[in-house]
């Protein structure tokens, strides 16, 4: 981007009611398969999620965002769409996991091979680059995170099966950047939760993601959405520094909920931050100025030419009206401060 301050969002937007069942939606994060959220007949459903990704792509654009995605419109989470796409998952007999806050939720179980089948998101990506002008992310989960994810009965070690998700994910961002996409994201918010394993081989895993994959990269983590998640440290991520020997060239992070100590950017010496400034806890809508001491406070510890302005994560649990106000306000706040640069 030329210009200093880009903004965009960390990936997801309200699905329209008329789509998805939003009650169910806000109970918890599927990892597996949910296809009873969906309030459109399978005939129809395809075209309805090409409905809804118009109403995203508008929203950001008649809002102002430099870096527009497709709002995720057609996922039930974040990651499960692509984790159960997968050659080797049996999606019929799930398995159990412990999530981030401690209980057994149902996940894909690793039964053979991890090994893509066919491209998962390629389609999306055509589909945002023929409906806007403006560059474009899509996001992906992670392989860190995708491992976390799932009972595996068939590798038996967790960073083999971090590896192996990790092909997987190369084979898609290849196809993504080639169908369009300006910016692919993985989102890794595990690597914050497993911090142990991540030292260990979360990098590695990563980085085999990354390998030969050409122009701009980012990677997401976070302490948990919002609409899930209300007591999140200020103190700083349990896994973040290490991030800044990755392959990646972007971090993003949520700052504005924890009220984040920013000193912890200063170890992301190389690396352009995208710094959540937008809280998704507050259903109030932040004032230009809210957003712009915010940025300010960021640009204390990031050089302007190295910071993106984001929302935090999670914007689909928000009303659309003021997820939509949230980012006019984003975009304003921008504009202020870099009147000031």
């Amino acid at each position: 981007m030329d210009a200093l301050l880009p903004t965009t969002v960390v990936g997801s937007y309200p699905q329209p009611g008329w789509l998805i069942d939003r009650a169910q939606l806000g109970s918890k994060v599927p990892r597996v398969r949910m296809p009873e959220i969906w309030k459109v007949e399978n005939t129809f459903l395809e075209e309805a999620q090409d409905d809804a990704t118009l109403l995203a792509i508008r929203d950001m654009e008649r809002a102002g965002i430099d870096i527009i995605t497709d709002g995720e419109m057609r996922r039930e989470s974040y990651s499960n769409r692509f984790a159960t796409a997968l050659e080797g998952i049996d999606i019929e007999r799930p398995g159990s996991t412990i999530n981030r806050s401690g209980v057994p939720i149902p996940v894909p179980r690793v039964a053979g091979p991890i090994r893509r089948r066919a491209p998962v998101e390629v389609r999306d990506v055509a589909f945002l680059r023929k409906n806007t002008s403006k560059r474009i992310k899509i996001t992906l989960p992670g392989p860190f995170t995708m491992a976390q994810q799932a009972q595996d009965d068939y590798y038996k070690d967790e960073e083999a099966l971090a590896l192996a998700f990790a092909a997987a994910v190369n084979e898609e961002l290849r196809d993504l950047k080639a169908a369009g996409a300006d910016v692919v994201q993985l989102d890794e918010p595990w690597l914050q939760a497993r911090a142990e394993g991540a030292r260990r081989y979360g990098l590695e895993a990563v980085n085999r993601a990354l390998a030969g994959v050409r122009g701009t990269t980012a990677l997401h983590l976070c302490f948990g959405y919002a609409a899930l998640v209300k007591d999140k440290p200020a103190s700083g991520y349990s896994f973040l520094s290490e991030l800044e020997n990755s392959a990646v060239d972007q971090i993003s992070i949520e700052a504005a909920q924890p009220k984040l100590d920013l000193g912890v950017l200063r170890a992301l010496r190389t690396k352009t931050v995208h710094i959540g400034v937008i809280d998704l806890n507050d259903r109030n809508v932040e004032t230009p100025h809210q957003v712009a001491t915010r940025i300010r406070a960021a640009l204390e510890v990031v050089p302007p030419e190295r910071l993106i302005v984001t929302p935090d994560c999670g914007m689909k649990y928000l009303p659309r009206e003021v997820a939509f106000g949230k980012l006019q306000a984003l975009v304003a706040g921008a504009e202020l401060v870099r009147a000031e640069l």
